[in-house]
């Protein structure tokens, strides 16, 4: 054991009932929160330091859900309480969780349409499982998915950043994507339903590395961001991950027309229940807003070079490495719009 893991273990396990002397290991590649292993004989927990984004009050929420789910037979992590039965532990200015380990594996990139259905028809098990959860949802972030606020912030950043080494080759992408935006049908006015509000491929739990486990989608992890969220921008989300075929930062992008099939039909089946078409037409333009958005959010940080992360390795800075980004996600945009009439036949639309 490494001693920032001996630290850990001394500081945090010992409010923790029967893990005195426990193994613990780092776990994963997140690049929010800290997250390690924690092993005690057969054993086995996952540990995590919340990023400061989060409030202590969201394992509330966490806990609400993951109850919900097991008590209707769904396989989930759940939250360990502390000896005092606390949901967290806080020590100063730390956030630290316990949680049950799910055994099985996470994928970066989709690997087959039969992998791309079963992890549909897990986010509509997921979504009837929460329909009628009686909680109150605490301490969410705001506009997560406010595109006019990301669209005016990038006005902003372009009127205060003249003199920015980038500003000119930003101001050329923030004129397509401000038009863009502009062109783009307005998202119906939906209800909020519980969701995830992060389906990255990475965040789901599969029964193994190699079929037929790895088509057997077992649970959602990583639920700081569940709570009502719009359907559009659930699943818009996850085909922004799922269906894009080339790497973040490529010039160049392909919208996999057959994962998204497989996976929109892997939901719409297991959902038990049709979708309106209002639903529907949210599915449909929801993933060309979270591309759009996301492009525009990088364009943004290109400038203020404050808020995403950046591979040093690779770019001379912040902001290269973002406007790079922004590009891959402005060509995947339009990939994505290039494929409207498509998806609308296999929504029904």
């Amino acid at each position: 054991m490494d001693l920032s893991a001996q630290k850990i273990a001394a500081r945090v396990l010992p409010h923790y009932a029967g893990l005195e002397g426990a193994a613990v290991a780092p776990l994963g590649s997140g690049l929010i929160n800290q997250t390690f292993l924690v092993s005690r004989g057969e054993d086995r927990f996952v540990l995590q330091r919340l990023h400061p984004i989060f409030s202590a009050d969201i394992n509330s929420n966490i806990n609400a859900v993951t109850r919900r789910l097991a008590e209707l037979g769904q396989i989930t992590p759940l939250l360990v309480p502390t000896r005092d039965g606390r949901l967290s532990v806080v020590l100063g200015d730390e956030v630290w969780r316990l949680q049950t380990f799910v055994e099985g594996v996470s994928f970066d990139v989709v690997q087959s349409p039969g992998q791309a259905w079963a992890a549909g028809d897990l986010v509509a098990r997921f979504h009837r499982a929460l329909d009628q959860i009686d909680h109150q949802f605490v301490g969410m972030r705001a506009g997560v998915h406010d595109t006019p606020q990301h669209l005016a912030r990038l006005e902003q950043a372009m009127a205060e950043s003249s003199g920015h080494r980038l500003h000119t080759q930003v101001a050329d992408l923030a004129h397509e994507l401000l038009t863009a935006a502009s062109d783009l049908p307005v998202l119906p006015g939906l209800p909020g339903r519980v969701c995830h509000g992060d389906l990255k491929l990475s965040n789901i739990v599969f029964a193994g590395s190699t079929p037929p486990a790895s088509e057997q989608a077992l649970c959602l992890i990583d639920l700081d961001t569940v709570g009502p969220m719009a359907l559009g921008h659930e699943l818009g989300d996850a085909w922004r991950s799922w269906c894009n075929r080339s790497p973040e930062e490529a010039e160049i992008a392909k919208f996999d027309m057959e994962i998204f099939r497989a996976s929109w039909e892997g939901y719409r089946d297991s959902l038990g229940r049709p979708l309106t078409l209002d639903e529907r037409r949210a599915c449909l333009h929801g993933v060309e807003w979270i591309s759009l958005e996301l492009a525009v959010r990088f364009a943004t940080d290109a400038l203020r070079e404050t808020y995403f992360g950046w591979a040093s390795h690779r770019y001379p800075g912040r902001g290269e490495h973002n406007l790079a980004r922004a590009r891959g996600q402005w060509a995947l945009h339009q990939a994505v719009c290039a494929t409207r009439e498509e998806r609308a036949r296999l929504l029904g639309i």
